[in-house]
């Protein structure tokens, strides 16, 4: 784990929020953090790690320690891959704080069997607890509800859509798109969603170390389906700022979006920034 350079005041600005309705902080990568009105606070795939240099280098800055976290009722993570599921990231925030960490069945393999988290931290087992798609989980103010996630690279992945007196917010994990997405549109009335997307570029071979052509995540066009699909009233894409070679810029999906219904909108935010509903 790499000692954030930004110290403290990202956490600080959370503990110290009031928001009306749900407040939104983009950790960078896929990682977010979300307050409510009543104060319940939940972060979805915080990462805080530097990648496996030189083969994923992480391009932006590490926002906080973990160590630093004082308030949070729960983390979640939408799959099992490192900036997703994260020891050293994840396992000192619910040892601080207490919170419940809800994931599917490989995210929970990584926490007990590769990485011992149980051994690592001073965490108990009652805090874990596995989803699947079709589950809902109530955390304090906000009810989640676990659908569906198409990532082919990943085994059992999820999707988060959180309904809150206030709105609704959708978390697709590092999804592509999928036939189902209409009927997802259709079924809930989301205001604010977001999707992963990046370039497609040569990153290491982990055996062989040669660079190879590597598509981790959705492109422009299928960003802006999925997002079409699921009747986004707001669009705020991920992940495009991570690793090196495989970074985009997002506002490219204004050309890509400008033809379609939905979603109505993009919301371009870059790493500490702050949205709500």
């Amino acid at each position: 784990m790499t000692q954030s350079d930004w110290g403290d005041w990202l956490l600080r600005a959370v503990e110290s929020a009031d928001p009306e309705t749900v407040a939104i902080w983009y950790l960078g990568c896929n990682g977010f953090i979300l307050k409510g009105s009543a104060g319940t606070t939940v972060a979805i795939d915080p990462y805080l790690g530097t990648g496996d240099p030189p083969r994923t280098v992480r391009m932006i800055p590490v926002p906080f320690d973990p160590a630093d976290v004082t308030e949070m009722d729960a983390v979640l993570a939408t799959h099992e891959h490192t900036d997703h599921t994260h020891g050293p990231s994840q396992g000192p925030i619910l040892e601080r704080t207490g919170a419940d960490f809800y994931a599917p069945d490989d995210s929970l393999s990584v926490a007990f069997d590769d990485e011992a988290w149980l051994d690592e931290y001073d965490v108990d087992e009652a805090q874990f607890h596995e989803v699947a798609a079709g589950d809902t989980v109530e955390v304090g103010e906000f009810t989640i509800s676990v659908e569906l996630s198409h990532d082919p690279d990943s085994t059992h992945p999820v999707s988060y859509l959180f309904e809150h007196e206030s709105g609704t917010f959708f978390h697709g994990g590092d999804t592509k798109p999928h036939d189902d997405f209409e009927e997802l549109g259709e079924r809930y009335d989301i205001d604010l969603g977001v999707l992963a997307f990046g370039a497609i570029g040569n990153i290491d071979d982990k055996q062989t170390g040669e660079p190879v052509r590597t598509r981790w995540y959705s492109t422009e066009n299928e960003a802006v389906k999925s997002a079409s699909d699921l009747q986004f009233d707001r669009f705020l894409p991920s992940h495009w700022d991570m690793w090196k070679g495989l970074t985009a810029d997002p506002k490219t999906l204004h050309h890509h979006a400008r033809s379609y219904d939905y979603p109505k909108s993009l919301e371009i935010v870059e790493i500490g920034d702050r949205v709500d509903l």
